[in-house]
């Protein structure tokens, strides 16, 4: 297969998602799969060396999509190995900077509601497809060398599940990625909570910046990020509760 024709197939591959399929109605099995491997991803210490980057990756674009939402300009993500990472925006102060300054923390939890719900809905193709360009067009605001080895990576798996992934396990995908996404959302909320109940880099905190350019204490944000990522993990729960055939008892 030479590029042109390699293009070609990717195209189809993400055009074909543009559409909608039979909603999620996950069996005994597949309800396994959904929320056994996220858990295996998420908590063997390993796998979440990896996975946590790209976690991060979702922070990072949450804080980018709530700045451009309020007509602020993106100058650039940087990514770090160690889960860290920085989205720079410049504009007016005031509410635009506190709204881009929240979004980073809940941003995995709600992408992975959005995610499970999609799944559920018969519409994993299209959220499939819209991640997988989303994830390339990210790229040009990847402005350090560990952030674009981390950002290409995952855009490269993004396509790469997109191409070869067979349709009838797209929607058990999507539901698990999101069901990763909300378990890593709470697991990073713990995080940011211990940095602050322990003092250690305060400073490089959400909360600790959202507190200094606003008359809420850093406490607060706290909660409010609590209140958005528990609500949208018990959202999620609930979804695929009710979408599945299996029975509990």
């Amino acid at each position: 297969m030479d590029l042109k024709q390699g293009i070609a197939t990717w195209w189809d591959a993400i055009t074909s998602g543009f559409g909608r399929q039979d909603g999620l109605e996950p069996d005994a099995v597949q309800l396994l799969l959904v929320i056994g491997i996220p858990l295996v991803v998420t908590l063997a210490p390993g796998i979440w060396r990896f996975f946590g980057m790209f976690v991060t990756f979702v922070h990072e674009l949450g804080h980018a999509f709530a700045a451009l939402m309020t007509g602020r300009v993106v100058k650039g993500i940087s990514l770090n190995f160690d889960h860290s990472g920085q989205m720079n925006s410049f504009g007016k102060v005031g509410f635009s900077a506190t709204w881009a300054g929240f979004w980073g923390y809940p941003a995995p939890g709600v992408l992975g509601l959005v995610l499970i719900t999609s799944a559920t809905q018969g519409w994993a193709p299209l959220a499939l497809s819209l991640g997988a360009l989303i994830l390339l067009v990210a790229l040009i605001f990847i402005r350090n060398l560990a952030g674009a080895a981390i950002a290409v990576v995952t855009a490269v798996a993004a396509q790469l599940v997109v191409v070869f992934l067979p349709v009838e396990w797209i929607s058990v995908f999507v539901a698990g990625l999101g069901t990763a996404l909300a378990i890593g959302s709470l697991k990073d909320l713990v995080k940011v909570i211990r940095v602050h109940t322990r003092r250690r880099r305060i400073q490089q905190s959400d909360a600790y910046i959202l507190a200094q350019g606003s008359s809420l204490p850093a406490g607060a944000w706290l909660s409010l990020f609590a209140l958005v990522i528990i609500v949208c993990a018990l959202a999620s729960a609930s979804i695929l509760y009710s979408a599945s055939t299996f029975s509990f008892g």
